[in-house]
């Protein structure tokens, strides 16, 4: 398998503020390819670590694969000077960032890329961790044209808090999934395990929704952060390349 949309060296980077109409201003990394071509737009969700180095990192990998990449700090309320970590615990502390935030949040930088000079109007989604989960959210909620949940645990099953923080599973949502969706996870992970994976691919089968998963023998969660000790450099390196033709297929004009 090899990766279909083109590299590019040459891109921006760097922080932007969103300032929504009604909404308070959002944080956000924003990275993007220096091109006059249209091309299409991905939103990264980052982790329950919260808005950090690695998924900066992310979006710059997807801006050399030709895309608007934009990373809204979610813990932004915490202020724009906090340390990821602090923010990402002080949120954790209150139960974590509630659905309703969190798809108007996505929902502003959808908007935010959908509104640039180069954008063909076509955004994916992705998100890692606790972003996975929300990813899926996003796609049952927005008008969004691809989806990437990278070992989201809680998407299925009843409400948790077994890492502090409060989510329920989104069992009632799945029949209005708007977008296909590609899943990653391992196949030693916990959260998601292999049940719970079974569990999801079953519901959107049952519901007739588009949907592509692959899981890898070996691998427990965070397996493609390469700053963790989960890091698996095989699933990780598949994991990218069915993630650039996913996206090469679905945000193509």
């Amino acid at each position: 398998m090899s990766e279909t949309a083109p590299m590019r060296e040459e891109m921006r980077a760097g922080t932007v503020v969103l300032e929504p109409a009604g909404r308070d201003p959002l944080q956000a990394y924003l990275a993007t390819p220096v091109t006059d071509r249209p091309h299409g737009g991905v939103v990264v969700i980052h982790h329950i670590f919260g808005y950090d180095r690695a998924t900066k990192e992310i979006a710059r990998r997807f801006a050399e694969l030709g895309y608007d990449a934009l990373v809204p700090n979610l813990n932004s309320r915490e202020g724009f000077d906090v340390a990821s970590d602090d923010a990402a615990s002080a949120v954790r502390s209150r139960g974590g960032i509630p659905d309703d935030q969190l798809v108007g949040d996505v929902g502003v930088a959808v908007d935010h890329l959908r509104g640039l000079p180069a954008s063909n109007g076509k955004i994916g989604v992705i998100g890692y961790c606790s972003g996975g989960r929300q990813t899926v959210l996003v796609a049952c909620t927005l008008d969004v044209d691809a989806a990437v949940d990278c070992y989201g645990a809680f998407v299925v099953g009843p409400t948790d808090t077994t890492f502090g923080i409060a989510v329920t599973g989104l069992d009632e949502q799945l029949p209005e999934l708007r977008a296909p969706l590609l899943g990653l996870f391992g196949n030693d992970d916990k959260y998601p395990g292999p049940a719970e994976v079974q569990e999801l691919a079953e519901i959107l089968e049952r519901h007739g929704k588009t949907y592509e998963f692959h899981q890898y023998d070996d691998t427990a969660h965070s397996f493609f952060a390469n700053d963790r000790p989960g890091y698996r450099v095989e699933a990780a390196s598949d994991g990218w390349e069915r993630i650039a033709a996913f996206f090469a297929t679905h945000l193509t004009v």
